[in-house]
């Protein structure tokens, strides 16, 4: 049985509309929009620079992974119940992301600081590493804290 490429097509084109359509998805990436936009006005704030690397950049404040996450809990709760099913799957992937992003990935960050230092103490002017190992990748809770709260108004001024 041979498929039409034009059915395939249209049925692709189909869902790709109707994923653009979700509003739950759409609050979480207006979440992750602001939260990095929010880091490059801190960056400024903080440096008097700007740096526009900040928005496409792991780490700092506010977390853009928990504001996306949260905004779509948020949203997901707010469309759906907070008593519904798919709230509970939703919340039960932001917890993970905020706990990894605090916790996993700060860490990782840690050490990475830690060999970096390692490399230019002990082994530096023989040995010049093609790259440095990248520092900021998790956060501190208050930059999650901070991340969480912008996913949930703006799920509360879109919804």
């Amino acid at each position: 049985m041979q498929i039409s490429r034009g059915l395939v097509d249209g049925k692709m084109k189909e869902v790709v509309l109707e994923i653009l359509k979700n509003k739950a998805l759409e609050v979480g990436v207006v979440s992750w929009f602001v939260a990095q936009f929010l880091k490059i006005v801190i960056a400024f704030i903080m440096t008097r620079k700007v740096n526009l690397k900040w928005f496409i950049s792991s780490g700092g404040m506010p977390s853009s992974h928990s504001a996306f996450a949260c905004g779509l809990s948020t949203a997901v709760g707010l469309i759906d119940g907070f008593s519904s099913t798919n709230f509970a799957i939703s919340l039960t992937f932001t917890l993970i992301v905020m706990y990894d992003a605090a916790g996993v990935r700060r860490e990782a960050g840690k050490q990475a600081q830690t060999l970096n230092e390692i490399i230019e103490m002990y082994l530096s002017p023989h040995y010049k590493p093609q790259y440095k190992l990248k520092e900021l990748i998790g956060h501190k809770p208050t930059e999650v804290f901070a991340g969480a709260i912008v996913g949930i108004l703006i799920a509360t001024i879109m919804i």
